[in-house]
C-alpha cells in the first residue's frame, strides 16, 4: 500500500493546540489557527512581527513576557527544550475596553533543526490551564474549610502549618487537629487518607470530625483510634489511613501518644535532643482483616520542650530511607530551637521541602509545652 504524501502544512493547522514557529532571532514565522484564536489576531497581525513586539509594554502580566523571551532564547541557544511553567497571563476582554480577565497558560519551546543541525526555528506551543487552576484553587478552598480554624488558648504557644503539593489538583487527605480535652488536657492529631483529590479530602473530613468527637469522650489516645479505626471501616477510601495523635497533660507533664501507621511524633527536649516517640505504633487504619485494640505509650516532658506531629510529605523522598528524613528533621529542630513555634514552623518547612516543588501534601503542627 502506496502511504501517501503527507502536507505538514494542514496538519500544523489542523493541530488542536496553539503552537507557534519562531525563528531564532525570535520573528513569528508561522502560527496555526488556533494560536490565532487564542491571540485574537489575525495571521497577518502575528506572522513576521517581533515576538516582543506581539505584547503591549504595559501589559499587567509583562514579567511573564521576560520569562517566555529567556525560555525561547534558551532554546535557541542550547538546542534543548524549554518549558515555562504555569504563568499567569491577564487579557484585556474584547467586550470590555480596560477590563482584563485572569487567565493563565503553559509553555513549551521545542527547538527544530535544520540539514546544517543547527536551530532553524523554535516550536512555541502555548497550552490555556485557566479553568484548571480555577478547579485546583475550588479544591483547596474545599480542602482549607474542612481543616478546623486554629486558635491558641493562651496557655501554650503553638503553630500549625498545612502546604499543598506543588502539582495542578493535587488536593489531598492530609489533616492536623487540636481539641481542648475535660481537665487540664489537650488532644493533638495529625492523619493521612491514602489518595488525592477531592474523594481523599472528603474521607479526611470525616475522619477528622470523628477523631474530635471521640477524643472528647475517649480514656486516652488508642482507645481513640480504637472508635476511629471502627468508623472508617464504614468509610469508603479510609481504609490505610495513618494518623497519629497525642493527649497532652499539663497537670502531670506527660504525653500519651499513640499511632496507627504514622511518622511518629517528635519530642524537642531543653537540651536540644530530638526523640521521636515509637514506642505505641500500630498498623493503619482498617487495614487489618480484624478489629483489635491498640497501643499507647507515655514521655514526660519539662516545661518548654516541644511537641512536633506531621504528616509524610514533610520527611520523605522517593529513592531515600525514612531514617534520612527523620534526621534532617531533628537536625533542623535543634538548629531552631530558640524559635517561637510560628518562626519554628516556617524554619522547618523551609529546611524540609524544596521551594515550589513539593511532591506530597505536608500537615506540621508544633507546640511549645
Amino acid at each position: 500500500m502506496k502511504v501517501p504524501a503527507v502536507d505538514y502544512a494542514a496538519v500544523f493547522q489542523a493541530l488542536p493546540g496553539a503552537v507557534a514557529l519562531v525563528t531564532p532571532q525570535l520573528i513569528y514565522a508561522d502560527a496555526n489557527a488556533e494560536f490565532l484564536r487564542l491571540r485574537g489576531a489575525t495571521r497577518e497581525q502575528v506572522v513576521g512581527r517581533f515576538v516582543p513586539e506581539d505584547h503591549p509594554e504595559k501589559h499587567p502580566a509583562e514579567p511573564v513576557l521576560l520569562r517566555v523571551l529567556a525560555s525561547l532564547r534558551q532554546a535557541a541557544d542550547t538546542g534543548e527544550r524549554s518549558i515555562v511553567a504555569v504563568q499567569r497571563y491577564d487579557t484585556e476582554d474584547p467586550d470590555q475596553p480596560g477590563v482584563w480577565r485572569e487567565r493563565y497558560f503553559n509553555m513549551t519551546n521545542v527547538p527544530v533543526f535544520g540539514s546544517d543541525g543547527r536551530v532553524a526555528l523554535l516550536l512555541h506551543r502555548v497550552e490555556e490551564v485557566t479553568e484548571l487552576i480555577r478547579a485546583r484553587e475550588v479544591a483547596l478552598t474545599l480542602q482549607k474549610s474542612m481543616l478546623p480554624a486554629f486558635r491558641p488558648d493562651g496557655r501554650h504557644q503553638a503553630a500549625v502549618r498545612y502546604r499543598p503539593a506543588a502539582e495542578a489538583l493535587h488536593v489531598a487527605g492530609d489533616w492536623y487537629d487540636l481539641v481542648d480535652l475535660p481537665g487540664d488536657r489537650v488532644a493533638v492529631a495529625v492523619g493521612d487518607v491514602v489518595g488525592h483529590g477531592l474523594p481523599a479530602a472528603g474521607v479526611m473530613g470525616q475522619l477528622r470530625s470523628a477523631l474530635t468527637a471521640a477524643s472528647l469522650v475517649a480514656q486516652g489516645p488508642a482507645h481513640a483510634l480504637e472508635v476511629l479505626g471502627l468508623y472508617a471501616r464504614t468509610v469508603d477510601g479510609a481504609e490505610n489511613t495513618t494518623v497519629a495523635t497525642a493527649f497532652i497533660d499539663r497537670e502531670t507533664r506527660t504525653l500519651t501518644y499513640s499511632s496507627a501507621g504514622h511518622p511518629p511524633p517528635g519530642l524537642l527536649r531543653r537540651d536540644g535532643t530530638v526523640e521521636f516517640l515509637d514506642q505505641a505504633t500500630d498498623p493503619p487504619l482498617a487495614a487489618c482483616p480484624e478489629h483489635a485494640p491498640r497501643t499507647q505509650a507515655v514521655a514526660a516532658f519539662r516545661e518548654g520542650a516541644v511537641l512536633v506531629l506531621y504528616t509524610d510529605g514533610l520527611i520523605e523522598r522517593r529513592g531515600e530511607d525514612i531514617d534520612t528524613g527523620l534526621a534532617r528533621l531533628a537536625d533542623s529542630l535543634a538548629r531552631h530551637q530558640a524559635d517561637d513555634p510560628e518562626a519554628l514552623a516556617d524554619a522547618v518547612l523551609a529546611d524540609l521541602l524544596p521551594p515550589g516543588d513539593a511532591a506530597d501534601d505536608t500537615a506540621l503542627v508544633i507546640v511549645r509545652l
